[in-house]
């Protein structure tokens, strides 16, 4: 029977009977009722929610299974660390040429501002013959271990945008994060400890904010957790006085049964985070501790990083970040937010660098020692470049996003190259240029995804980290 016509038989189809509707609708409404009471009386079990962090295999056999991301907020500069322009020593004090500046938009100089050339010297390191500054020592070291990109350019350039940028692959607020979309992807291979842990250690926190670390419109159980790396790693995290193991158990149990029963009536994912997130603190309590106490170290370890336990420093929260993802942590992320000199250009990289530089290839040689490197991806890199020209008299940079370096290191990422070039002046990255989305491609391919056809469904079409742009650097890829 044709479903229209008997619904209506010839009646005004804005019209439908009550006495249709129960005729027809009453065994449905009968069995809702029937199941309402049945859960009341506990005679039907709630479908059991999967875990939403239980570890997943990626569909591609991705090398990298875990990533540190050392994030140096504020930009440092490619010209005084990796891209040697003796040229720039050459014209220094001389305005750029201006087919170099043609519809350049500077953030807070005049593009017609001198040039100037690099403050410290630079040496070759290393087999692969690696070009580094003589700020970065330690690094040297390394040197054969490590890809740097010289030819990174992105769209934004102030702060905040760039570091939402490089962080979500948007310059608007309320993308998830790179982070955010491992963990989504992968799951946590730690059920004891956050899956994916920020730190933040530089004189001031990252001008992008939490949206740096943010789940945006994935569930909130892949945001980010900010952990201090000084006392309780997460605030409130030790009982209050006259709080016991029982009293507190009584009391978690009892608030996991009435957000259990709203969930079994509303379904919503968020309560299933709210109940896992209980559960999660309820067992950091007896694991984070542990695996915060870098005393536990050995006397060795923590003078490779630099590290003193109970100071809340740069190699501190480098030793950590190893620490947490042998535990199983999926990613780590540590900001870095001091490398914005638009003055004090030389005193200050010195400084950073010194904070910086040790703690960074210490990581390195620490996972690669416990035969963690291969699988463990690590990324050092800020949100742009600073400009050839000057600014603050002559001894500053402005932002600069046309060139930038960054390097990748392990997770299956080609050991001891050189990728890309720029111009003679460090202006415009010329040969294998790599955009923010591109880099992003790459993260995910050596985690085990082609970053198309890893996306979330939102406001009515499939979003993804890298939007509607990005192709892997194959050339990176070991």
């Amino acid at each position: 029977m044709n479903c229209q016509s008997h619904l209506y038989r010839g009646r005004d189809p804005k019209l439908i009977a009550r006495r249709w509707f129960f005729q027809q609708c009453g065994v449905g409404i009968g069995a809702i009722a029937l199941g309402g009471l049945f859960r009341q009386c506990g005679w039907a079990s709630p479908v059991a929610q999967p875990n939403p962090l239980a570890p997943k295999h990626p569909p591609l056999p991705g090398k990298a299974k875990r990533v540190i991301y050392l994030f140096m907020a504020g930009a440092p500069s490619h010209l005084e660390l990796f891209d040697h322009k003796p040229q720039l020593t050459k014209w220094n004090g001389k305005p750029p040429p201006a087919e170099l500046i043609k519809d350049y938009r500077a953030a807070f100089i005049n593009p017609n501002a001198a040039l100037l050339g690099p403050k410290f010297k630079f040496a070759r390191h290393g087999q692969s013959g690696a070009e580094l500054s003589e700020l970065l020592p330690r690094l040297a070291e390394v040197a054969d271990d490590i890809a740097i990109i010289k030819s990174m350019h992105t769209d934004a350039f102030n702060h905040a945008p760039g570091q939402i940028l490089m962080s979500t692959g948007a310059q608007q607020l309320g993308r998830p994060s790179l982070g955010a979309w491992t963990t989504y992807g992968l799951g946590s291979e730690s059920q004891d400890l956050p899956s994916f842990v920020v730190f933040s250690t530089g004189s001031k926190g990252p001008s992008g904010g939490a949206s740096n670390w943010g789940n945006g419109f994935l569930p909130s159980v892949h945001q980010g957790v900010m952990f201090r790396s000084v006392g309780d790693p997460v605030l409130y995290l030790s009982n209050p006085k006259g709080v016991d193991e029982q009293i507190q158990r009584d009391s978690l149990d009892a608030i996991k049964r009435l957000n259990q029963k709203h969930l079994d009536v509303v379904g919503d994912p968020e309560i299933a985070t709210r109940i896992n997130s209980y559960e999660l603190a309820h067992r950091m309590q007896l694991s984070a501790p542990e695996v915060m106490d870098i005393s536990r170290e050995s006397k060795e370890t923590q003078a490779m990083y630099g590290a003193e336990p109970g100071k809340g420093t740069f190699a501190n929260a480098c030793l950590l970040a190893r620490r947490l993802v042998e535990k199983g942590v999926r990613f780590v992320e540590i900001f870095h937010e001091s490398w914005d000199q638009h003055g004090n250009l030389v005193g200050d990289l010195k400084k950073n660098c010194r904070d910086t530089d040790q703690a960074s290839a210490a990581l390195i040689k620490d996972l690669k020692q416990r035969g963690m490197l291969d699988d463990t991806l690590v990324i050092w890199g800020g949100e742009f470049g600073r400009t050839p020209m000057v600014q603050g008299g002559d001894d500053g940079r402005d932002h600069h996003p046309n060139c930038f370096s960054m390097w990748l290191a392990g997770g299956g990422v080609k050991r001891g190259i050189t990728l890309g070039e720029s111009d003679e002046f460090g202006f415009h990255a010329t040969t294998d240029k790599v955009h923010v989305h591109d880099l992003h491609a790459t993260i995910l391919h050596l985690l085990g995804f082609d970053h198309t056809k890893l996306t979330y469904r939102f406001q009515g079409r499939d979003f993804r980290l890298t939007d509607v742009s990005g192709e892997v650097v194959e050339k990176l890829l070991a």
